[in-house]
């Protein structure tokens, strides 16, 4: 039913802008809503990842001023850090869809994710460690480096892209400012290649009649991605990361209890 695909179109794009730079996991969400939605075929699964780039361009939008600015340190530091997930992505990417794009899987990552951050969050309260790098001008490859392999973490759905690099980043070091910046850089390169090479390996399921859904799906991921990432620069000033983390682990943990006690249908729980 084309008016149904088109309202499934705009409810998932507007969860993928309003997760994808929250440390949450805009795929686990969109793994879910799309279950629920029943859209989690073979397309729906290409239709998540695709609709990333619209979530991308908010971000070019919010610091175009830096990006029309040549920055050869910035972009070798961003080429550096896509690397390890993009190397990992195309070998076990297939593997990962199969066994991993499921809701029981997503939800055991929310909570172990959400886990992870409470630690790192009381860590840094406790120790009070003035990080070493306060900006994202001061990052070194090697830290760059560092943050990437964070990053490859978050090929496991549930992890969240923006998670793993944000706080990867603040264990090493960076400040929750710079991690946080670098987080939204790393965004395009690793967007567009997983959208991109996963629409083109596809693209026999789709025709041109797809486009409206295509087209709804990225301005409303663009849209709602925009507001976020505005609202989050404002929020990382004065506040910590804590409270995504219980969402998380309540979250996951309101999805495994639906998934064991059915009180949702989860299709492939």
């Amino acid at each position: 039913m084309p008016d149904a695909t088109l309202l499934h179109a705009l409810i998932l794009g507007v969860v993928e802008g309003l997760t994808e730079f929250l440390p949450v996991s805009s795929t686990g969400h969109l793994i879910l809503a799309g279950a629920l939605l029943g859209f989690d075929d073979e397309r729906g699964k290409v239709f998540y990842i695709a609709i990333q780039t619209g979530a991308m361009f908010s971000v070019c939008w919010e610091f175009r001023a830096r990006f029309l600015r040549p920055d050869w340190r910035l972009w070798s530091n961003v080429g550096i850090a896509f690397l390890p997930a993009a190397v990992l992505g195309f070998a076990f990417g297939a593997a990962i869809k199969a066994h991993l794009f499921h809701a029981v899987p997503v939800a055991i990552a929310f909570i172990a994710g959400g886990l992870i951050i409470l630690l790192v969050e009381r860590d840094r309260d406790e120790q009070r460690r003035p990080p070493s790098v306060l900006a994202m001008d001061d990052m070194r490859w090697q830290d760059a480096l560092k943050v990437g392999m964070a990053q490859a973490f978050a090929l496991i759905p549930g992890t969240s892209r923006a998670g793993a690099t944000i706080i990867g980043g603040m264990i090493f070091g960076l400040s929750r400012r710079a991690a946080t910046e670098f987080s939204f850089f790393l965004a395009v390169p690793t967007l567009v290649a997983a959208g991109a090479y996963d629409f083109w390996k596809n693209r026999a399921l789709f025709s041109a009649a797809d486009v409206p859904m295509f087209s709804l799906g990225f301005v409303a991921a663009f849209v709602s991605a925009f507001l976020c990432v505005r609202w989050l620069l404002r929020y990382i000033a004065t506040h910590d990361f804590t409270p995504f983390a219980w969402y998380r682990i309540a979250f996951g943990a309101l999805v495994l209890l639906s998934a064991h006690y059915g009180w949702a249908d989860w299709r492939a729980a």
